[in-house]
């Protein structure tokens, strides 16, 4: 191990405490195919008196029904946009045992307008609270960390939803 990955570690730590999960979802993902996860991004402003961004989206999370060596590995498509972030999870993907699956994300810009952070996720949670949407959640972020900030929501559900999967395996009988 080099001291470098100590330095990957450490801005690893701190971009992950930066993203906060405003508002958790608690359904598990499905054992196979494919499970949508909705969420809006709130980022925060990138200068003094400039507005929050809201981007509104869907990860798309897929498990493939046959594993073979071409896809053994978690692939994540519309996710990063710098080499900092795609070594972040380099990072992350080296100490999980998440494999064979498939990350998609697709994203729009919101149409509500915030000048604050608290208020935009209050809005968005008003505005879900009223459609009655359980399963869409809001995340906020520094702007530099947006893709791991989806990351970060995604992961946390495969492994939230990991023992429903299992139990569904072996009610199936696949596990003893």
């Amino acid at each position: 191990m080099s001291f470098d990955d100590f330095g990957v570690e450490r801005r690893f730590h701190e971009a992950w405490d930066a993203i906060r999960i405003a508002r958790p979802v608690s359904f598990s993902l499905f054992t196979f195919g494919e499970t949508e996860l909705p969420y809006y991004l709130v980022c925060h402003p990138q200068s003094d008196g400039a507005t929050v961004k809201i981007t509104e989206g869907e990860i798309k999370v897929t498990r493939p029904m046959l594993i073979t060596p071409d896809n053994m590995d978690a692939e994540f498509r519309n996710f990063f946009e710098s080499q900092e972030e795609h070594e972040m999870v380099q990072f992350l993907m080296k100490r999980t045992v998440i494999p064979q699956l498939k990350f998609d994300n697709t994203s729009h810009s919101s149409d509500i307008r915030s000048d604050s952070v608290e208020e935009a996720v209050a809005l968005l949670n008003r505005k879900l609270d009223a459609e009655e949407q359980e399963r869409v959640a809001v995340l906020t972020a520094p702007p530099e960390l947006a893709g791991i900030a989806l990351l970060r929501y995604a992961l946390e559900r495969v492994i939230e939803s990991q023992p429903h999967n299992v139990q569904e395996l072996r009610e199936r009988g696949f596990l003893p």
